[in-house]
């Protein structure tokens, strides 16, 4: 089981903005004082979450509530926003079998159907409850702090429409907060709701291998200890502080240096495989959320980063990407093994031109329109690399997903930014919060 980087098209003479051989040991060096600084951190546990170890117990305890319900639900429901939804619907896409949620009972094995309401668009939140049967559903209130509105609004709402059944809120309500602190857990405690914790030091774009997204997953049969384990692993790999044997520092370093030295500052992550196309716009949040900042200097700094799918979005993105501003680097993923394969027939009468289709496979064509789009940008200048998995499955997501937390809080130190903070989203929230206030005060 591995992961491999090929970064041979983010380097010169490949690549003319790329890394030159006498630059990488440079760059070496800097990666180690970013290494140590983390390092220190990782050990005064201000990063939380590359211990997963130290999270063994409450994903237990976790497991063993899970247990419990099996048969109980046909429709697990999470509520939540930015890093305590992403998760659960990158696991869900990657992990479970195409249209999950559109597949009968029987086809799901009996497991429950999983719903991630993100947002506070009403139609959706109406349309959702045209979907459900609410006897048979179980809601996932996902908030560290409780403050987050529109996650407070979903509570609000649901928990109105259970008691206004008459069902007991402990069987269809359960919640996952902050150990201590926070609105949440009091209400769990006065109420008897199942309550899971979020560790204190593991912020929410980092929380993937907590009960924020863990138990989503565990609730319809995904095996979060083997993502655990993969997760593990990884975080013991990028403990090293040698460049070239650290797959998150050469990433971060990379992608850094791209922008830094080449004014290549939008960060493209393109998976070439629909299971893993969910990763994109969990990274988008992580390396935005995280990277987006004032630096220590009080300039504004960071990527953009960008979401695109590959074969799709060699349609639409990748002219853009070839031909537009060369400020982009390109990250490709895919997978060495798939579960399966669908050979292209040759057929009588078949269209022109289409012979060279004929006894290929589909995951064939996917693998080679890959590997040209990533040729095409190379010679027109433009930077690539590519993220190897053997196979798209629990152990192998936990390592990919690792290896880019790594990467980032790495990125952070060279950026020179705190990557666990947002105070641009917590502004937001502030000024959002004093208008409905302001507002509940003129109608009084």
């Amino acid at each position: 089981m591995t992961i491999q980087l090929d970064s041979t098209r983010m380097r010169a003479p490949r690549v003319p903005s790329g890394v030159a051989d006498a630059e990488w040991q440079g760059l070496g060096e800097r990666f180690a004082a970013a290494h140590a600084s983390v390092r220190a951190r990782i050990a005064d546990g201000s990063y939380g979450f590359a211990d997963v170890a130290s999270q063994d117990a409450e994903h237990e305890r976790m497991l063993a509530w899970v247990a419990t319900t099996h048969g109980r639900y046909d429709d697990i429901v999470v509520l939540g926003i930015g890093g305590s939804a992403l998760g659960a619907s990158m696991l869900r896409t990657a992990l479970l079998p195409y249209g999950w949620n559109e597949r009968s009972g029987a086809q799901r094995g009996g497991r429950p159907r999983l719903h991630v309401v993100d947002n506070v668009d009403p139609r959706s939140m109406a349309g959702l409850f045209e979907l459900i049967e609410l006897s048979r559903t179980l809601f996932l209130v996902i908030s560290k702090s409780g403050g987050t509105a529109e996650t407070m609004a979903q509570y609000l709402y649901v928990r109105h429409r259970i008691d206004d059944q008459g069902l007991p809120a402990s069987h269809h309500i359960a919640v996952v907060t902050d150990p201590v602190a926070g609105v949440l857990r009091p209400v769990a405690e006065r109420d008897g709701l199942p309550c899971f914790s979020v560790p204190a030091n593991v912020g929410g774009r980092f929380s993937l291998f907590t009960p924020v997204a863990t138990l989503p997953a565990a609730l319809v049969g995904i095996d979060t200890t083997s993502l655990r384990a993969g997760a593990a692993a990884m975080a013991t790999a990028c403990a090293g502080h040698v460049l070239d044997a650290n797959l998150a520092g050469q990433f971060a370093v990379l992608q850094w240096r791209a922008q830094a030295r080449a004014g290549q500052g939008t960060h493209v992550m393109m998976p070439y495989s629909d299971a893993l196309r969910g990763v994109a716009p969990w990274f988008v949040q992580l390396w935005a959320e995280s990277l987006g900042k004032q630096d220590a200097d009080g300039a504004h700094v960071g990527p953009t980063p960008l979401a695109a799918l590959g074969a799709t979005d060699q349609h639409s993105q990748v002219q853009l990407f070839m031909e537009g501003p060369t400020d982009k680097t390109v990250t490709f993923i895919t997978e060495r093994e798939r579960p399966l394969d669908l050979r292209i027939p040759g057929l009588p009468g078949a269209p022109e031109g289409t012979g060279y289709l004929e006894g290929r496979t589909m995951g064939t064509l996917l693998d080679a329109e890959q590997s040209a789009t990533a040729d095409a940008l190379a010679e027109m200048g433009r930077p690539s690399m590519a993220i190897c998995l053997d196979r798209c499955d629990p152990w192998h997501l936990g390592a990919l997903t690792m290896l880019f937390m790594q990467a980032t809080v790495l990125a952070g130190e060279l950026y020179r930014v705190n990557p666990t903070n947002q105070p641009g989203v917590e502004l937001g929230k502030q000024l959002a919060r004093r208008s409905l206030e302001a507002s509940a005060e003129r109608n009084r």
